[in-house]
């Protein structure tokens, strides 16, 4: 086993880091409200704190749903405010959605990307929130809407009249708005990036704006609809990021197969295992067939990207964690795989509390800072889990050995020093299952003994490899080997 890679890995920051998700409208109540409320006016709508999201109208004048135009007041510096929050659950990477100047709360529909949305700030609030962040020894990162803009950009405005930016864009009358919308979407214009100037004005150039905002001392960037953008223009993004930063994190929300998509960004947004764990959990897969596909999609794009994936559950485009899988049983379970799978768990701002939510715009309520306390279950849950993922190396840079069974989902999390090896074993069936496995790692000694890091199992002997684990129902495990001398013998002495 090579020792270095493992010692590489570990001076990545984008490799298992934690990742936790932010809508800047959304996080904290603004504390000068009063001072910007003239921001909100028609057709925005300024909402109390308690609100939950609705659906709403479409409006054809402003050709936004209304849902799009709600806002709940708050911006960067109420952010700020809560940072040592986001600290000491023990995240890595405060990832925000896009905070760029455009008329909508998502802000996917930018009006100028240079520039900071004025309700959120200003571009020294957002350099005050990097030093921030980087002084508490964590990274940000930012979402790019790259794809297309918002029909209120000054660029597609002109184009629209023929006064120039006429080839940023694909206008054809046979579309039904004469231009190219992303999925049709009245208020999304697509780019033209086949344009090269379009490309210069996105990364290419010096002052382009992905290579500005590294300039301020963002650390990377999550870019929405990667898909649209194609492989070679995401790989040429990526290279030029990499002239500003050497380590620049570039993750594409990508809902196909990772495979050859890494090898044009550092990572994906891995929807891929999302859906293994949850058709997994829902009895649509068995195990043995989850584990098979979990462990050809490791194997087919390899260790070191999928190391820098994004594994997430809920986010601002699904419904949360609480109203995809019917049991608290079951949610953990999802949970468990999501923090100890290889990979960057992602956690979406309030899942840690229990926020619920169905899909957008439900999914988008503001931070229940009422929930923030000891007696809250979930948040206790969670913070463990945070600390088992950051405190065990194997699960931050270990490599995946899949461990085969029949109605148990195992596997093991290996670096080259055999105590942090972690092996990991869930039950998605609603019975007790006992079954043995062959745990594939030659450093494991006979009888020696295991330690339980999380949840609970029946007594586990090791012998030539082979195990029997015994679970309850929707039980979990996470053990390790026991490799201290209780006296003074020991057999991994010299393992």
């Amino acid at each position: 086993m090579n020792e270095n890679k493992f010692k590489l890995r570990e001076k990545d920051w984008r490799n298992g880091a934690i990742v936790y998700q932010v809508l800047v409208d959304r996080f904290s109540p603004s504390k000068n409200l009063e001072e910007k409320k003239e921001l909100y006016a028609f057709p925005r709508k300024l909402n109390p704190w308690n609100e939950v999201p609705k659906p709403g109208t479409f409006l054809p004048e402003q050709r936004y749903w209304s849902h799009e135009l709600d806002f709940w007041g708050g911006d960067l510096k109420s952010l700020s405010s809560k940072i040592n929050y986001i600290k000491d659950l023990g995240i890595n990477v405060l990832y925000l959605n896009p905070i760029c100047e455009s008329l909508s709360n998502h802000k996917y529909d930018a009006t100028d990307y240079l520039e900071i949305s004025k309700e959120y700030g200003t571009k020294e609030d957002l350099k005050d929130l990097i030093n921030t962040v980087h002084n508490l020894n964590m990274n940000i990162m930012l979402d790019g809407v790259f794809n297309h803009v918002g029909v209120g950009n000054p660029m597609f405005k002109k184009a629209l009249n023929n006064e120039g930016y006429r080839d940023f864009f694909d206008f054809n009358n046979q579309y039904p708005y004469g231009v190219r919308l992303w999925a049709d979407a009245p208020s999304l214009p697509e780019l033209n990036l086949e344009n090269e100037s379009v490309k210069h004005y996105i990364y290419k150039d010096e002052q382009s704006v992905i290579r500005s905002y590294l300039k301020m001392g963002v650390d990377g960037w999550r870019l929405d609809v990667a898909f649209d953008l194609g492989f070679e223009i995401l790989k040429e993004l990526r290279d030029y990021a990499r002239k500003d930063k050497k380590d620049v994190m570039i993750v594409g929300e990508i809902w196909n197969y990772p495979e050859k998509w890494l090898k044009s960004i550092d990572g994906v947004m891995n929807f891929t295992f999302r859906e293994i764990t949850l058709r997994l959990l829902r009895g649509e897969l068995s195990p043995k067939k989850a584990m098979s596909m979990l462990s050809d999609t490791v194997s087919d794009a390899g260790i070191e990207p999928i190391l820098k994936c994004w594994n997430l559950l809920d986010n601002h485009d699904v419904a949360r964690l609480k109203n995809l899988l019917d049991t608290t049983k079951l949610q953990k379970l999802a949970q468990v795989l999501q923090f100890t799978l290889p990979g960057s768990p992602n956690l979406y701002y309030g899942t840690e509390l229990g926020m619920d939510g169905g899909n957008d715009p439900m999914n988008r309520a503001p931070m229940r800072w009422d929930l923030v306390n000891e007696h809250n279950e979930t948040l206790t849950w969670t913070k463990k889990l945070i600390h088992l993922h950051n405190q065990e190396r194997a699960l931050k840079i270990g490599d995946f050995i899949p461990l085969y069974a029949d109605n148990l989902l195992c596997f093991m999390r290996v670096t080259e020093n055999v105590e942090d090896t972690c092996i990991v074993a869930i039950n998605p069936n609603n019975k007790d299952v006992s079954e043995t496995v062959l745990l594939k790692d030659s450093r494991l000694m006979n009888f020696s003994g295991f330690n339980i890091i999380l949840g609970e199992v029946a007594p586990l002997t090791l012998l030539a490899g082979l195990i029997n684990i015994k679970l309850k129902p929707h039980g979990y495990v996470v053990f390790k080997p026991k490799t201290t001398a209780d006296k003074s013998y020991t057999p991994y002495k010299r393992v």
